[in-house]
């Protein structure tokens, strides 16, 4: 079979790699239409599928397409999915506007694919959580994660391609001796670290730090996980890291550890500190699988405890790949 497919939002950052991903992983298209805002529609995009022609998404007939990837923002979904579903389009949301929603369900597929069911709205996970969750359900599995604590060193990717773009503008103003500004994030992005992403919520942690705690309890089907999370924007282009410390239920050693993630589709193990080798977001960018390594024995937690390190693309297991990773199984 081959399927007929939208992407709305298609010339943003997530959008333009999910057209990327599509070609490389082979997903059977029979014919591929690009949409995005008024202002960009009837413009023409190169692809690896030929060029396209950007239509209205505001206009779109779901009706002529299998599966839409949206890509756009979380009114934009909540007011369009539905739409889409009734005329039997499966859609397989980027934003969080379904996330937290009991009926639809949210999806690493690597993890609960099975939660998908017969539903025709799917939920993609925020990038932070994405890349995390693998590594992290794989020890759950095998020791029982009981506490989780995150700290995240989050690129300027996860604020879109406006973020980049002042990354690498701001970066060029303070080299050359200009005022150095901003517009998409808090403070000034160039040589600095903002523990600031999204919201600030009643409890004093972002909305950023909370969708993981909310994500990765609804994907695992643990509702009472122990989770806290610390989420950092530095000033790097699109891979986010994160060190993550857990307590087990069960006692833990670290090279038992390493041979299970080096096995677990996803995950790619890089942990040889004797040469150096250790995740990085300049060896994981633009790479499929989560790097993971700096695989230790947690201080504090003894051996019912491991401390580790993973990096991951914020745009493809952050986004783009997780999505068509989904249609794959639909």
């Amino acid at each position: 079979m081959s399927y007929k497919v939208g992407i709305m939002g298609a010339t943003g950052a997530v959008g333009r790699e999910i057209i990327e991903v599509l070609h490389d992983r082979n997903f059977p298209v029979e014919k591929l239409r690009l949409f995005a805002s008024v202002r960009s529609a009837g413009k023409v995009m190169e692809t690896p599928f030929g060029e396209i022609t950007i239509e209205n998404a505001d206009e779109a007939d779901y009706s002529e397409m299998d599966i839409a990837f949206f890509a756009i923002s979380g009114g934009w979904s909540q007011e369009n999915a539905e739409k889409a579903t009734s005329a039997g389009c499966y859609v397989i949301d980027n934003s969080s506007a379904f996330r937290y929603d009991d009926n639809v369900p949210l999806v690493v597929p690597e993890i609960n694919a099975n939660a998908i069911g017969d539903s025709k709205l799917i939920a993609n996970p925020n990038c932070t959580t994405a890349i995390a969750a693998i590594p992290l359900y794989t020890l759950h599995k095998e020791y029982g994660v009981k506490k989780v604590i995150i700290s995240t060193y989050q690129a300027t990717s996860g604020a879109g391609a406006a973020g980049m773009s002042e990354l690498t503008e701001e970066t060029r103003n303070y080299l050359e001796g200009k005022e150095v500004g901003n517009k998409v994030f808090a403070y000034p992005i160039a040589f600095n670290a903002i523990p600031h992403i999204d919201s600030f919520q009643e409890n004093d942690y972002t909305r950023e730090e909370m969708k993981v705690v909310w994500e990765t309890r609804k994907i695992f089907s643990e509702p009472d996980m122990s989770i806290s999370c610390t989420c950092v924007r530095i000033p790097t282009m699109r891979v986010h890291a994160e060190s993550i410390v857990i307590e087990t239920e069960k006692p833990v050693n670290p090279a038992d550890a390493k041979k299970l993630l080096s096995s677990v589709e996803g995950v790619e193990l890089k942990d040889d500190i004797a040469n150096n080798v250790y995740p990085m977001p300049i060896t994981a960018t633009k790479k499929y699988d989560v790097e993971v390594g700096r695989i230790r024995q947690n201080l504090v937690f003894g051996d019912h405890g491991l401390e580790f390190f993973v990096c991951g693309d914020q745009i493809l297991k952050g986004a783009a790949l997780n999505a068509v990773q989904i249609a794959e199984k639909l």
